[in-house]
């Protein structure tokens, strides 16, 4: 664990005083720190940067530093803080600055055990940040039509969010479908129609296989539909395979939704359930939340059935397990996102919606309200668990 200390210190004190506080309340922590100074030549580079506002008099000083800073790398700057040499109101009057400037900082003060804890939080939290920005998804196809609002900055996602995006064309997947033969696959369905099309499903998904490992990729979202008219068959079954396998798979193309479920992966080693809100209840706060196809790693069990909106194909009607679930979804082109814990309270058989169909009731009522009111786009994440702290402050330090 890499975590630089760099320091503030005003002239007005004694150095070799000051140094020797500054031995004692490190080692009081208990952590292996690289203690760079006052030299923030290499500030940056290093899993954690902390700054230590040894002494008061100092705000002038860092005020003249911050420019030098890589402020877009880090979003936000976290302050140590001792209880001596008025150590505390210099790193307040150095964060109120920050917050003036529109940028974000925390002081780390207190006791021992309690700065401890919260510079390993961090830590953990730089280094998802770091295998989030490692992401290489793949595009396979251009967004569906339908998804007016929910194309990407990709300069935003290259560059501040530092994931690689490669982009795949669908004649690529078609070609890599002809050139894969059908071989025998363990899934059946009761349904003939489904039966005679598992084959055709299965050669699917390991023509997506075959593109991942082409281009090692940890994930990516297809147009999926334009697999209906092309080989008259779906994603479904492969996207439910591939996201149980590990392989971040979303559908129809939706760079957002595609990342949303990136950063579940990252934080919680989970797959996420791409879906669309079916239905709102903004009077008691619960929502259904439906596709035709669902991580098999979600399940307790599922049948399989034909594609909803074209009655072909292989879909997935799953059943999960009722209890705590979050709903997230984040942008595509900026620093929004949304995130409410819920339970997962029943799950659906109306023919009339995509096959597996998720009743969550929301534990705030109100977050209804975003769906009917501002929200991001269509497709939102079912994440297992109670999640919201983490994504909450995941997202501050990514976005």
């Amino acid at each position: 664990m890499k975590i630089a200390v760099y320091t503030l210190t005003s002239e007005l004190h004694n150095e070799q005083v000051i140094e020797r506080q500054t031995e004692e309340f490190l080692n009081e922590l208990g952590l292996d720190f690289d203690f760079r100074g006052a030299d923030y030549s290499d500030y940056g580079t290093h899993l954690v940067d902390l700054i230590f506002v040894r002494t008061g008099g100092t705000e002038g000083i860092f005020k003249r530093l911050l420019p030098q800073l890589d402020v877009r790398r880090h979003r936000y700057i976290y302050l140590l803080a001792s209880g001596k040499n008025n150590s505390l109101p210099a790193a307040m009057e150095i964060l109120s600055y920050l917050s003036n400037q529109n940028l974000h900082g925390e002081i780390l003060h207190g006791a021992s055990s309690y700065v401890a804890d919260r510079i390993g939080q961090i830590a953990c939290a730089a280094e998802r940040c770091q295998m989030f920005a490692n992401g290489r998804l793949g595009l396979v196809g251009e967004p569906s039509d339908w998804l007016i609002a929910s194309h990407v900055d990709e300069k935003y996602v290259t560059n501040d969010l530092g994931i690689e995006l490669v982009k795949i064309p669908m004649s690529e997947l078609l070609a890599e479908y002809e050139r894969t033969p059908e071989t025998p696959c363990d899934f059946s369905s009761g349904m003939p129609n489904v039966q005679a099309a598992i084959p055709g499903a299965n050669r699917i998904y390991l023509a997506l296989k075959s593109l991942v490992e082409k281009y090692n990729l940890q994930g990516f979202t297809i147009r999926c539909f334009d697999l209906l008219e092309k080989v008259h068959n779906t994603g479904c079954l492969a996207l439910a395979r591939l996201n149980a396998e590990g392989v971040v798979a979303g559908c129809e193309g939706d760079v957002p939704a595609m990342l949303s479920m990136w950063v579940a992966r990252v934080l919680f080693g989970t797959s996420g359930f791409q879906s669309n809100p079916a239905s709102v209840n903004p009077q008691d706060g619960s929502v259904c939340l439906a596709h035709c196809t669902i991580p098999f790693d979600m399940l307790k069990n599922y049948e399989l059935d034909t594609h909803f909106e074209s009655g072909i194909g292989v879909a997935v009607r799953g059943n999960v397990a009722e209890g705590p679930v979050t709903v997230f979804k984040m942008s595509g082109a900026g620093r929004e996102y949304f995130a409410a814990e819920g339970q997962l309270v029943a799950n659906g058989n109306d023919a009339g919606l995509c096959r597996t169909q998720l009743k969550i009731k929301l534990t705030q009522n109100d977050d209804a309200n975003y769906f009917l009111t501002h929200p991001i786009g269509n497709h939102h994440v079912l994440i297992p668990g109670h999640h919201k702290a983490e994504l909450e402050a995941f997202m501050r330090t990514v976005c």
